[in-house]
């Protein structure tokens, strides 16, 4: 079959030559003034158009290769969980003082409600002496290897823009998430596998898909959502009768087309389309390997508390499926977990989801170590805000006992890949309220990320508009050194 090329004489106007004729004046008047500009723009295109996420150097010798990032959407509550506060046990039921809570607003409660103590004891555990509530005892049996921060704050208050904030560095939507970014910068280890791999489980995300985005970065870059059972990617598979032979024909020649379209436009959407087909094809070949847990020993599974086809086991299940991404060279792991939103009960609640999460996340830190991965996998603990030390309660809304919102401090933890192990950083006041040692905003926690894989968060970044974007913001945030190996 003879392919005509792409006929574009039809659409060719005075304007063409003046702005989109590649030799027009516009265009030559342009390369007048950016033509230093022009050769890494050519560069970039060839790049794109061979393998988008082919492996890229990064700015500095790397500790870590990947991330697993174990998000707990909801904003789990710090303060019955990892920061333990005993002055508030000897306050519930009273006021805070008005000079810890002046000039703060929240979602749901007025800033004079009562103090809630913890709901959990918490005990001392590992050399470390780490202090930890009685419902992560999994957690408590590698603390040795984890980094705590206690003094972790947001900009934001509301789940949705905090959630965005977090992963994309940005509060409303069309910014690339962080994943997208390594994607971007270093590329991806796995040909046959997409870089950045999202799992979910618990229920809804209220930042939706605009998390795990690529923004104004090309869209081959985007998180490639898995399920956690069956095909990981819905129609992967063929259908009957249609053979691998057939298929890659009408690939080549979907290919041809693409290609001689990328010729005339120069669009590198097209480049994504065509990465996109590939990378399918590959997949077919790889994602029932991937899926087939039945490669696992009935240990590992025990471990993990996995059991594939069962969806009460979701995270569990995605946690396993985590270490068999990370083991194929898959960049950036996403795991997100919601229904941490405790506005009621916080006590049942926790106690609920640290069943269902606790022992993979335990699980998933031993089983990367016993293979050699920990080393250089950084694996990140966190949702995207905590929860007051006031009680939230409302008759009309049916809750009690619960907590709201609260940006201003809040704990997670980090694993591996460059991390110290078995220290605790920052400390919040009496109340659990505001940081009083070594503040970690959000964007230092993501400056964190990015220099663990090797790349400068300041240099890491994107021109669009006249401006160059990246992850971290405009305003000066810093990697937390106390960290990093």
């Amino acid at each position: 079959m003879t392919v005509e090329p792409f006929n574009r004489l039809h659409t060719i106007t005075r304007r063409h030559f003046f702005a989109d004729c590649r030799v027009g004046v516009g265009r030559m008047a342009l390369a007048g003034l950016l033509g230093h500009r022009l050769a890494p723009s050519m560069h970039a295109a060839a790049h794109e158009a061979s393998r988008p996420t082919a492996p890229q150097p990064a700015h500095f010798a790397a500790r870590a290769k990947r991330v697993i990032y174990l998000f707990m959407a909801g904003a789990p509550s710090q303060l019955d969980l990892f920061d333990h506060k005993p002055v508030l046990q000897e306050l519930e039921g009273k006021p805070i003082p008005p000079s810890v809570i002046q000039g703060q607003r929240y979602a749901f409660i007025q800033p004079d409600a009562a103090v809630l103590g913890p709901r959990f004891r918490f005990h001392k555990h590992g050399e470390c002496g780490a202090e930890l509530s009685e419902v992560l005892p999994h957690l408590a049996g590698v603390v040795d290897d984890v980094a705590i921060v206690r003094s972790v704050h947001t900009d934001l208050f509301n789940h949705a823009p905090a959630q965005l904030f977090f992963n994309t560095g940005n509060g409303t939507p069309g910014r690339p998430s962080m994943g997208a970014w390594l994607s971007y910068g270093l590329g991806s280890e796995a040909d046959d596998l997409p870089s950045f791999v999202v799992l979910k489980s618990g229920g809804s995300l209220s930042g939706g898909a605009a998390m795990w985005s690529s923004g104004i970065l090309p869209s081959t870059h985007q998180g490639v959502p898995f399920r956690s059972e069956g095909d990981p990617i819905l129609h992967v598979s063929n259908p009957p009768g249609f053979d691998v032979q057939v298929q890659r024909d009408s690939l080549d020649l979907v290919r041809t087309l693409n290609e001689q379209r990328f010729g005339v436009l120069g669009d590198p959407e097209i480049v994504t389309r065509i990465n996109a087909y590939e990378m399918a094809f590959r997949m077919q070949s790889r994602a029932p390997e991937l899926m087939d847990f039945s490669q696992e020993t009935a240990a590992t599974l025990a471990l993990y508390g996995a059991e594939p086809g069962n969806a009460k086991h979701a995270f569990a299940n995605n946690c396993l499926l985590a270490r068999r991404l990370a083991e194929r060279g898959v960049r950036f792991i996403q795991v997100y977990h919601a229904a941490w939103d405790h506005h009621s009960d916080v006590e049942g609640g926790l106690r609920q989801q640290c069943q269902q999460t606790d022992r993979a996340c335990a699980a998933l830190l031993r089983d990367l170590k016993q293979r050699g991965l920990l080393e250089d996998t950084l694996v990140i603990w966190g949702g995207e805000f905590g929860r007051t030390p006031m009680v939230e309660a409302s008759a009309a809304l049916g809750r009690s006992l619960g907590r709201d919102h609260h940006p201003q401090a809040f704990t997670m933890w980090f694993a591996g890949g460059g991390i110290r192990p078995g220290i605790t950083i920052g400390a919040t006041d009496d109340f659990g309220f505001h940081p009083v040692e070594r503040p970690v905003h959000v964007h230092d926690v993501q400056a964190t990320l990015l220099h663990c894989l090797g790349l400068d968060h300041t240099q890491l970044s994107f021109r669009t508009n006249g401006l160059n974007v990246r992850l971290t913001g405009v305003e000066e945030h810093h990697p937390v050194t106390e960290l990093i190996l």
